[in-house]
């Protein structure tokens, strides 16, 4: 039995689908020219275009002695001049060779480098090749990784240390990057709790607050703390009024159909709401809609179904209003170290980790146990509608492809 057997369930891929196009529809167009050092984790809103071939001249790959293939007969050759990075040589003597050294340029003339281990030198300071050689040997051409006028990156592109190397080889000290996203966090319920205060009858300490903000700063987002609604309609209107210049409103809890549930009355009296019911677990409830035209989207308020709705929802949702086209994470096909005798309706995402090459889920998988994502090194997707006995092979999602 599958989800589509339940029409009251929204299958994974049409919830992603249906936010994705609504990020499409809701593009961040704003951006700004940021230092290449304040540049990581941006959005790159330009294309990166070479202003140079790299490398800019043909230089030795390794520490040797740089020749032209066709002056050698086998003889030995003198050194006519030594080359270090940073200097510019003379074009190289016929008949001789050049002592020369890893990412030195080339000398005019030479065309081949042979490593210093394959070489001897006599009592006259002659250079002995004792191996044949090729043209373009231990050579690192011009414009080789690229060439002028070459896109390096595409607009979209997230920039992490590799991008920003890059960035910084062609010579660029600033990027045109989309501009933040603003997100505002905010809390539903009396009985949650600041980390720091005593805990009444009834109460928890609210953990999604913290959860999300700090995941948000690491996706480089501009976060407006909105704090816990209290479950007071008029003071819930009063906070959601005050969040006009941000981008998104992301919740946790309270946005159902339930009386007691003041921030979906709000959501429903100012603006549009949906509730989506989703096939997944843990994290079915998901709410999207607008408030006074900013967009919502209400994740469920256990822990756990709120670190795999965020993630796998509302992260890729995040960056693709930011240009991102690739915003599903990666996962890989691995073995189960488990046996899954029942099948589900919904998708089933375990907290779960790699134990000698095979996926092993945490012992308790409610959604009330953040732990269960502490011991986790990933998410194992068990498909709705199917059966495993150990061996067979599941996707595995690692936490490393969500949490950045």
């Amino acid at each position: 039995m599958s989800a589509c057997d339940h029409p009251g369930l929204m299958p994974m891929e049409a919830a992603l689908e249906r936010l994705l196009t609504l990020a499409d529809a809701a593009a961040i167009e704003q951006t700004e020219q940021v230092a290449l050092a304040d540049a990581a984790g941006r959005v790159l809103a330009e294309p990166l275009i070479a202003a140079l071939d790299l490398p800019p001249w043909a230089n030795s790959a390794m520490d040797g002695y740089a020749l032209r293939l066709a002056d050698w007969n086998g003889q030995p050759l003198p050194v006519s001049q030594r080359i270090q990075a940073g200097t510019a040589p003379e074009p190289l003597q016929p008949g001789t060779c050049a002592r020369i050294f890893t990412g030195a340029p080339l000398p005019a003339g030479a065309d081949s480098v042979e490593m210093q281990e394959n070489v001897e030198l006599d009592e006259a300071g002659l250079v002995h090749l004792r191996e044949p050689l090729k043209v373009g040997q231990n050579v690192r051409a011009q414009g080789q990784e690229t060439r002028i006028g070459e896109c390096v990156l595409p607009a979209g592109t997230r920039l992490g240390p590799i991008e920003l190397g890059l960035a910084a080889s062609l010579g660029a000290d600033q990027l045109a990057v989309r501009r933040r996203l603003r997100v505002a966090v905010l809390s539903t319920g009396d009985e949650l709790v600041e980390p720091g205060q005593v805990l009444g009858p009834g109460q928890i300490y609210n953990s999604n607050r913290r959860l999300l903000i700090a995941w948000l700063q690491r996706l480089g987002c501009a976060v407006v703390d909105a704090g816990i609604l209290p479950d007071d309609l008029q003071r819930t209107r009063e906070a959601l009024g005050g969040l006009g210049d941000v981008d998104l409103i992301l919740s946790t809890g309270g946005v159902s159909v339930g009386e007691a549930d003041y921030l979906g009355l709000a959501l429903r009296e100012a603006g549009e709401l949906a509730l989506w019911k989703l096939a997944i677990k843990p994290g079915k409830p998901l709410t999207f809609g607008h408030y006074q035209g900013v967009p919502v989207i209400g994740l469920p308020g256990n822990p756990a179904s709120t670190l795999v709705t965020f993630g796998l929802l509302a992260r890729p949702y995040m960056l693709r209003r930011l240009g991102v086209q690739r915003v599903e994470p990666l996962g890989f096909a691995v073995p189960a170290g488990f046996t899954w005798g029942k099948p589900g309706v919904r998708r089933e995402y375990l907290r779960a980790r790699l134990e000698n090459g095979r996926v092993v889920p945490y012992a308790n998988q409610s959604s009330g146990v953040l732990r269960s994502a502490a011991w986790a090194e990933g998410l194992a997707e068990v498909m709705e509608g199917s059966t495993l006995a150990e061996g067979d092979m599941l996707r595995f999602i690692p936490l490393s492809e969500i949490l950045g």
